[in-house]
């Protein structure tokens, strides 16, 4: 199969790519960065340099393809993190009619379908293909953003954004402790990005009729508990996950000069998060878990955290 893969060399993609190509797919690499065109041909596979903001881009790049896995990532300098999503899913929706493309995967996250500025699901809406909607937890790879805030260095007593969930983390004196709208005993599925470049792999040789959601996750477990599991792996035992009021997450996000309507959708996220309604979703559809576990993961945090 020929298949194009978004989102360059990523935690998701680059396993993926690895995935296809050992399977013996054609498979090509959408990046916005030339310096990774090597790197992507070292691979086996098939570099393609441009913008997924450009649509003619796209279209010109998912001609003759048998399926595209596509993905926008998230932008933490746009002023509007709702208007980015939704251009950048138009341009996608544009390109992937015009080249006539039969199976797409599309990466979402498990709380989209709740917060109305991530949700670009419905504008996939109309296509003639057989789509999937994957729906991931919280990534592990979120814990690296959180390194030094763990290490101490970090601004003591204020607050620094974190990638993708707004995670927070604040360091006192010896108690270590990371710090969001949800926490504490919040129960959360958290997940490898290798597990999910595995199920994005099943999905694209899959071709169901009309539009599926697919939930993934690694390992369930409470805030807290993933928060001992990676304090114990560099050392720190102690490390505990605070939950702030969503007022509190808000004026520290303001405070730390995220745009107004992306610390707003920050927080919706979150707060999504520590209601439940998340976890309730994905026990609905009831998915099999990924192999990855958090203390495999953690082995390999705690290698980076005493490098750095």
């Amino acid at each position: 199969m020929k298949i194009i893969v978004t989102g360059s060399l990523g935690s998701i993609s680059r396993p993926l790519a690895e995935m296809l190509i050992a399977q013996g797919h054609q498979v090509t690499v959408v990046s916005s960065d030339a310096k990774k065109q090597g790197e992507i041909e070292s691979l086996g596979a098939i570099a393609a340099i441009g913008s997924i903001a450009d649509a003619a881009f796209l279209t010109n790049t998912f001609k003759g393809a048998d399926a595209v896995y596509a993905m926008i990532p998230l932008s933490f300098t746009a002023p509007d993190l709702g208007d980015y999503m939704h251009r950048m899913a138009s341009n996608y929706k544009q390109a992937l009619k015009d080249a006539n493309i039969k199976r797409i995967v599309l990466l979402s996250g498990w709380a989209a379908d709740l917060v109305k500025a991530e949700n670009v699901e419905h504008l996939f809406d109309g296509l003639e293909a057989s789509i999937t909607i994957m729906r991931p937890g919280a990534f592990y790879t979120n814990f690296y953003q959180s390194m030094d805030l763990i290490k101490g260095k970090g601004l003591i007593g204020k607050f620094l954004t974190l990638r993708y969930f707004g995670l927070w983390a604040l360091l006192t004196g010896k108690t270590g402790l990371l710090m969001g709208n949800y926490g504490g005993e919040d129960r959360i599925v958290f997940v490898s990005p290798t597990d999910i470049a595995a199920a994005v792999a099943e999905e694209l040789l899959l071709l169901p009729a009309g539009k599926t959601i697919r939930y993934v996750g690694s390992e369930e477990m409470t805030c807290n508990e993933a928060a001992k599991i990676i304090g114990t792996a560099v050392g720190k035992p102690w490390l505990k996950w605070v939950l702030l009021s969503d007022q509190e997450m808000l004026r520290g996000l303001k405070m730390a000069k995220v745009p107004g309507k992306l610390a707003e959708t920050l927080v919706e996220m979150q707060a999504a998060m520590h209601s439940g309604k998340t976890l309730e979703n994905f026990h609905q559809n009831n998915p099999k878990m990924g192999k990855v576990k958090l203390a495999d993961f953690a082995k390999a945090f705690a290698i980076a955290y005493h490098k750095k």
